[in-house]
């Protein structure tokens, strides 16, 4: 297997490849539009096919290349309705599988909170938590249908309950930070570690945050797979 950790730095996304070595299929997770010659490259550097480009949810602050990838290698697009989306090959639902493999595939979570339709894919013994859950942190949840109760559940209920060493790779980081564990997270992340869900509610009702400033074109864009942007 090949694993791959990308970084936008520009939105501080992470985006992720996964892909078997035997059957050469691959799959990008939570992919950056800006970044698609680079994902090519990757891909025919290691003569992979991309079967799956997957997004956690309809991102606010850059625009997928989900339906890029698409138009370009014919791979299929991912993300869920309850997001607005529009347009993707697939509909993620939570309990969703995407095999690599004969033997290797990817699991999706429904974790909604920061967005209505926000999901995790857990892989071996890595989660990709997008925005829902971030290293000493997660994904503010005052637009998009967000919930800060749902979100509450979902980390606590959903992904707290996974394996302690699960590894935690998130959609974004803004210390440099790569990666992380469940326990780490359970224990230390300053939001929700010993935190009830009604002081949960009450820190993420004020975190009194800026919109993303490319909000209002990446939103349209990505319910859109991020095809949009490029008749705008």
């Amino acid at each position: 297997m090949l694993f791959k950790q990308l970084f936008h730095e520009e939105s501080f996304t992470y985006t992720y490849l996964i892909a078997c070595m035997k059957t050469n299929n691959a799959v990008l997770i939570d992919p950056v539009n800006t970044d698609i010659d680079d994902y090519i490259a990757l891909l025919k550097e290691h003569n992979l096919t991309l079967k799956y480009a997957l997004d956690t949810h309809v991102h606010a602050d850059h625009v997928t290349a989900s339906g890029l990838l698409k138009k370009e290698l014919g791979c299929q697009s991912g993300v869920s309705a309850l997001c607005g989306a529009n347009n993707p090959d697939i509909h993620i639902e939570g309990g969703d599988v995407f095999e690599i493999s004969e033997f290797e595939s990817i699991r999706t979570l429904s974790t909604p909170g920061h967005t209505a339709g926000s999901v995790c894919f857990l892989w071996r013994d890595r989660i990709f938590t997008g925005d829902t859950l971030l290293i000493g942190g997660c994904g503010r949840t005052d637009f998009q249908g967000g919930d800060a109760g749902q979100q509450y559940d979902s980390i606590t209920q959903r992904l707290f309950t996974l394996s302690d060493d699960t590894l935690v790779y998130p959609g974004h980081d803004y210390k440099g930070q790569f990666v992380s564990n469940i326990a780490q997270e359970r224990l230390g992340n300053p939001r929700l570690a010993n935190k009830t869900k009604e002081e949960f509610i009450e820190i993420m009702d004020n975190l009194n945050l800026p919109y993303p400033k490319l909000i209002d074109i990446a939103v349209p864009a990505n319910r859109d797979c991020g095809v949009l942007i490029q008749s705008a």
